[in-house]
């Protein structure tokens, strides 16, 4: 296999509170290859965003590595970062606010070039405008309008099209459907693909939303309280889900048949505190598998089956493997 496009090793994110430290990501690691997309999934206050701006250095990491194509980005100057945006870009969650209500479609979108001190002429950069509105399904009368004159689709659109100025090879996508509504969704789902395939992009999908991942995804990566319980191709996980974390939220996924009937699995007990938690599993107060062991030291991911990996001291005797 060769080399994978990201390696994250080990990486923890740490903020100061007034109550003490709030552990967001606590000791991640995962590789992914160059063309695929990693669905990063949990709850809300998981520490999904905060795990994608860490990696793509707008929070600083607290501790921990990120590998960009063989190169250690964890600690870049502030011109080395410049650097790293030709290469890695974002498409964020909400596409009003993530635009500028000032500029028109053209500048937002050859904004990007300009910044990269590029020099490209005047008519090269109308040029490429067209192309990227063109490539992502923007018609050219919109060029001129602003944000407030498009619905939700268009402007993320925008925001897609902005992404790909610089011709990136890595785009972290964080929740880009979920404010618009689910026709909009499928298309943008589906534009996403398509640009992936035509340019072979690598996306990091970060949802809440199951259907959307399992749509999107090749493999996942399930996190709970800046954890990571569960990662392995996205098939399998959805096929045979081993950490109880996992098998209660694919049990709230909706299911299109009436024939086929499903029992959510309720969990109860208190959420863990992410500031100065205490040791142990963060998961066991609402596991009803949890064990003295769970209370007392926090599980280190294991390779259950091949690709497989799971953080959880009960694993083996819950799946009766």
């Amino acid at each position: 296999m060769s080399q994978p496009i990201l390696e994250v090793k080990h990486l923890c994110k740490y903020f100061s509170t007034p109550r003490g430290t709030l552990h967001a990501v606590e000791d991640l690691s995962f590789t992914l290859q160059q063309g695929r997309t990693l669905g990063v999934v949990g709850e809300s206050g998981c520490g999904k965003s905060t795990l994608i701006r860490t990696i793509i250095g707008l929070s600083p990491a607290t501790d921990g590595s990120v590998i960009f194509d063989g190169k250690d980005i964890t600690h870049l100057k502030k011109k080395e970062q410049k650097e790293l945006r030709k290469d890695m870009q974002i498409i964020f969650q909400d596409p009003f606010s993530s635009l500028d209500p000032r500029m028109s479609v053209r500048a937002q979108i050859t904004e990007p070039l300009k910044l990269a001190n590029l020099h490209i002429k005047k008519p090269e950069l109308e040029e490429r405008l067209k192309s990227l509105m063109d490539t992502v399904g923007i018609a050219e009368r919109f060029a001129d309008a602003y944000p407030h004159e498009m619905d939700g689709g268009r402007r993320q659109r925008v925001g897609i099209a902005r992404a790909l100025a610089m011709d990136p090879r890595f785009i972290v996508c964080d929740e880009p459907v979920s404010a618009l509504d689910v026709s909009i969704q499928a298309q943008i789902l589906n534009l996403l693909q398509d640009l992936q395939e035509q340019m072979g992009l690598t996306y990091i999908f970060i949802t809440h939303n199951l259907s959307v991942v399992n749509h999107i995804s090749d493999e996942n990566l399930h996190m709970y309280l800046g954890c990571m319980v569960e990662t392995c191709e996205s098939e399998e996980l959805f096929e045979r889900p081993l950490h109880p974390y996992t098998k209660a939220l694919l049990s709230a996924i909706p299911q299109p048949s009436i024939r086929v009937k499903q029992e959510p699995i309720l969990l109860e007990g208190e959420l863990t505190s992410p500031i100065n938690p205490a040791p142990g599993c963060r998961f066991a107060p609402r596991c009803p598998y949890a064990t003295e062991l769970c209370t007392k030291e926090l599980p280190e991911p294991a390779e259950i089956m091949p690709g497989h990996i799971v953080a959880c001291h009960n694993v083996q005797e819950i799946n009766k493997l």
